[in-house]
């Protein structure tokens, strides 16, 4: 039979194979299967029991966990208690009932704290609103005719998003959000209205700006001319945009003419330098004797004074063609860059503070291979490999780091 600790021990079955559960009311009778053994009978309606007593636990455990509603809770309960009543079934069905009355005061705290996260959530919203009507009067207020649109935008499909709160703060919260839209959009077209009439009065001037650049054009009058048309650049920077369709047609046109008498410049200028080609030739010719003497500099005195004797020569000769300029440049800059390198490697070369540091980074490196290397005697003779290999790794790190520290120490007693 049945162990009687368990469900089996609240019901019997008569010879003709009818189940009787026992109640605090009694016994009744839940059923009847005929042609099986008792305990197969008693079984049958034990497994009944059983699906009951899951159908409680899994209720208690979602309740618990929050994973259901008390209000789905409060349904639950009722069909439960309903089912368990009329049960035909073998269990404690007592023992049922008063777990579904336990699980009252569970389900008033689960009720209240409902309560207390939909006035969370309403709470959130209402704040989430709220910025979202901050927002919304700050760009009302603001000058970003275009991402200001885009955020409206945005903003508009993010509170339809939102759950409604209590009707009087909702509506109070949506007239403020739809009246910055609406300030926002006619001021939007107050501006635009305000840049069109701006674009015709820039339209204007740079036509102004064309005719007088259109005068200047064929000038040979190279410096003068050459500072009109940047007076023209200013002014033209001044007058403002156009719309973006003519302001690109204007700007082609001035360009144009721009162009024209610059390349002219440019020309007339590139005759004048061919006079200069002497003088270019004579500055490479003194550059490539300075180079070949100066570096590598091994002396920074002789080095230095090399340098200058070649400057005073090299800026007693004249003008050299333009396009020529920034090479000479460049290499005159690299020759004082490798007179000024020399300098500074001898002073940090003589630097006693860098020397004592850097004997001092190789004294504490090799302190500490001479300690690891006491470790590796000692773990070999203990038989521990793994700690010998471990201290002989980090001696291979500290030899490396000794090698650095080492040539930087050489690099002071050259």
């Amino acid at each position: 039979m049945t162990d009687s600790a368990g469900p089996a021990s609240f019901g019997r079955v008569d010879p003709d194979g009818t189940v009787y559960v026992t109640t605090g009311e009694g016994e009744r009778a839940v059923g009847q299967v005929p042609d099986v053994s008792p305990d197969e009978a008693l079984a049958f309606y034990v497994r009944r029991y059983e699906a009951l007593d899951l159908e409680v636990t899994l209720l208690e455990q979602r309740l618990g966990s929050g994973a259901v509603s008390p209000d789905d809770a409060r349904h639950t309960i009722k069909n439960l208690r309903k089912s368990v009543s009329e049960a035909n079934a073998v269990g404690d069905l007592p023992a049922l009932e008063a777990r579904l009355d336990a699980l009252q005061p569970r389900l008033a705290e689960a009720t209240e704290a409902r309560k207390a996260e939909r006035a969370k959530q309403h709470e959130q919203t209402r704040a989430a609103k709220e910025a979202m009507v901050g927002e919304a009067e700050t760009l009302a207020s603001g000058n970003d005719w275009r991402g200001g649109v885009n955020r409206f935008r945005q903003l508009l499909e993010e509170w339809k998003a939102l759950p409604r709160i209590d009707r009087a703060t909702d509506d109070a919260l949506w007239h403020r959000f739809s009246s910055a839209r609406t300030t926002y959009t006619r001021r939007r077209k107050a501006q635009f209205a305000e840049q069109s009439a701006r674009w015709g009065e820039a339209k204007a001037l740079k036509e102004q700006i064309i005719a007088e650049a259109r005068e200047l054009a064929d000038s040979t009058d190279w410096g003068p001319t050459s500072g009109a048309f940047r007076d023209l650049m200013s002014r033209w920077k001044a007058a403002g945009s156009a719309a973006r369709d003519q302001d690109d047609k204007l700007w082609a046109q001035f360009r144009g003419l721009q162009d024209q008498f610059f390349d002219a410049r440019t020309a007339a200028q590139s005759e004048q330098d061919a006079e200069f080609s002497g003088n270019l030739v004579a500055k490479q010719e003194l550059l490539a004797k300075a180079e070949a003497e100066i570096v590598p500099v091994t002396d920074v005195n002789v080095g230095k004074a090399a340098f200058r004797r070649f400057l005073e020569e090299y800026n007693t000769l004249g003008k050299v063609p333009r396009d020529a300029m920034r090479g000479l440049d460049n290499r005159v800059r690299a020759l004082e860059q490798a007179v000024r390198k020399a300098e500074d490697d001898e002073w940090k070369r003589t630097d006693p503070e860098a020397r004592q540091r850097a004997e001092e980074t190789v004294a504490m490196l090799s302190a500490e291979i001479e300690k690891l290397n006491g470790k590796v005697e000692k773990a070999e003779a203990r038989g521990d490999k793994q700690a010998a290999k471990k201290a002989q790794d980090s001696i291979a790190t500290y030899q490396t780091w000794l090698d650095q520290a080492k040539a930087t120490l050489a690099d002071f007693t050259r």
